[in-house]
């Protein structure tokens, strides 16, 4: 099966070069940033060994799709899309918080709620509520941005303590947050979904807060199909989701949750073109538009190319 498992370009004014767990990122002449969505999947913050077909595609356009979408709400880091799986964009300070906003307990929040947790990075919730249910109001739940192993939910007043970031800022940030939820749920609804929660990430680009990184992908948010939401909820049965955690409740029922000791199952290639039919389902579904699958002839020849064409084309500027 064909899969962009990873690069190692050298692009022009190539500064320096560092691979997340889903990202090839390239910093050039520390002005911009490409980057590249590999067709890596990562769950508990762990590398699976097999790569999903069409996957880094789906992020990057879906990413791209939103951050068009939203600019006017906040400005954002992005400059072009110049490959199915490549943007490029403003090389921006990281802020190191990772900001989540729930709208439903699902996921994480409804794992920690299940041992008896009735308070989530300083929001109290009631009881008697069920997996997937919906909240009174979003919530933020911000988390700090680990360089290894889990992030850790995190309190606002504690974020201020801890000299993380300023008072101000972190204000910037949730009032940011919770608009990009607003308006991802308006389109989610208009598209017959709902987007029951996401993860934010902002930086800093000459003095200004900017949001960076992905926007309402799979990869970054949890949607449920709208029209059969009430029932499958009455019912008290599982909503089919679209979103990675699919993929995640498959490793948990196969043993695996990125603990010390932990064998990640074999994953053969039924359930790799599962998770790359999905992936592909999210994007149809949210953006209204066919898929065009890339062709993988020749991939790292072509995107090398783009990528330089923008940056003699931005340089020449």
């Amino acid at each position: 099966m064909e899969a962009l498992i990873s690069t190692n370009f050298s692009f022009k004014k190539q500064k320096d070069f560092t691979r997340g767990k889903v990202r090839d990122v390239y910093n050039i002449h520390d002005d911009l940033l490409v980057l590249v969505a590999s067709d890596r999947i990562s769950a508990f913050d762990f590398v699976l060994p097999r790569a999903v077909p069409y996957k880094g595609q789906v992020l990057n356009q879906v990413a791209s799709f939103f951050l068009d979408l939203t600019k006017e709400i906040v400005p954002n880091w992005k400059l072009a899309e110049v490959d199915p799986q490549v943007s490029v964009g403003y090389k921006c300070e990281p802020i190191h918080i990772e900001c989540v906003v729930r709208g439903y307990l699902a996921g994480h929040s409804w794992r920690l709620y299940k041992t008896g947790l009735r308070e989530i990075c300083g929001n109290k919730l009631p009881n008697g509520l069920r997996e997937n249910d919906k909240l009174n109001e979003p919530i933020f739940t911000p988390t700090t941005k680990a360089k290894q192993g889990h992030d850790i939910d995190i309190t606002k007043e504690q974020l201020i303590e801890q000299k993380l970031i300023k008072k101000k800022d972190l204000e910037q940030i949730e009032h940011y947050s919770f608009e990009l939820f607003k308006a991802g749920s308006i389109h989610a609804d208009s598209r017959n979904l709902i987007l029951a929660d996401t993860k934010y990430e902002f930086g800093v680009f000459n003095g200004k807060i900017m949001l960076i990184d992905e926007i309402h992908t799979p990869d970054s948010s949890r949607y449920f199909y709208k029209n059969s939401y009430e029932k499958i909820q009455e019912k008290d049965q599982q909503q089919k989701q679209l979103s990675k955690e699919f993929v995640r409740k498959w490793l948990i029922e196969n043993g695996f949750q990125g603990r010390k000791g932990d064998i990640v199952p074999e994953m053969n290639d039924e359930l790799i073109a599962s998770i790359s039919a999905r992936y592909i389902e999210l994007y149809e579904n949210i953006t209204g538009e066919k898929f065009v699958k890339r062709n993988y002839d020749n991939i790292m020849g072509k995107i090398e190319e783009s990528v330089n064409s923008f940056i003699e084309m931005y340089y020449e500027k």
